[in-house]
């Protein structure tokens, strides 16, 4: 993780647990010639644009009076949802998503794939286990959680 990353989870998370908001990513990038600073928030029910912007407004402030600069180049501060496919990042996350319909996409080919889409059907300490569709039939599959590049909610067609 990078020092930005760390400096701004530190200061934005007493802004989100205040408001029993979850702070589920920060991510600080460069896409073409600009950088991007964005925080991905959530709640139980889903956040709405009113709550993004105040958490944005409240941490743009912090991020003003910090002395030195964690950012000393210029860039744009995005607060938003995680979205429909919010990544699973944390235990916690994949536990939660026990049940739903998850996309997971890994280091190499695993059963000729490189991903698998389907319903997460349990996690332990060593494997992720998946009910998928081939064709017509439905399969179960166990996948070593070391084979797991990124997981995140999908939405089934």
């Amino acid at each position: 993780m990078s020092r930005v990353v760390e400096v701004i989870r530190e200061a934005v998370l007493p802004i989100v647990e205040e408001r029993n908001f979850e702070l589920v990513d920060v991510e600080f990038v460069k896409e073409g010639k600009n950088w991007f600073l964005r925080v991905y928030i959530d709640k139980p029910g889903g956040i709405d644009i009113e709550e993004c912007a105040l958490v944005s407004e409240h941490l743009s402030g912090i991020l003003d009076e910090m002395d030195p600069d964690p950012i000393p180049q210029a860039y744009f501060l995005e607060v938003s949802s995680p979205g429909a496919e919010r990544p699973l990042k944390t235990e916690e996350d994949l536990h939660r998503a026990i049940g739903s319909y998850v996309h997971l996409s890994y280091y190499q080919a695993m059963e000729g794939e490189k991903f698998h889409e389907g319903t997460l059907l349990s996690v332990t300490d060593d494997t992720v286990t998946l009910e998928i569709k081939v064709k017509t039939r439905t399969k179960v599959i166990e996948i070593p959680r070391e084979k797991i590049a990124k997981a995140r909610l999908a939405i089934k067609f």
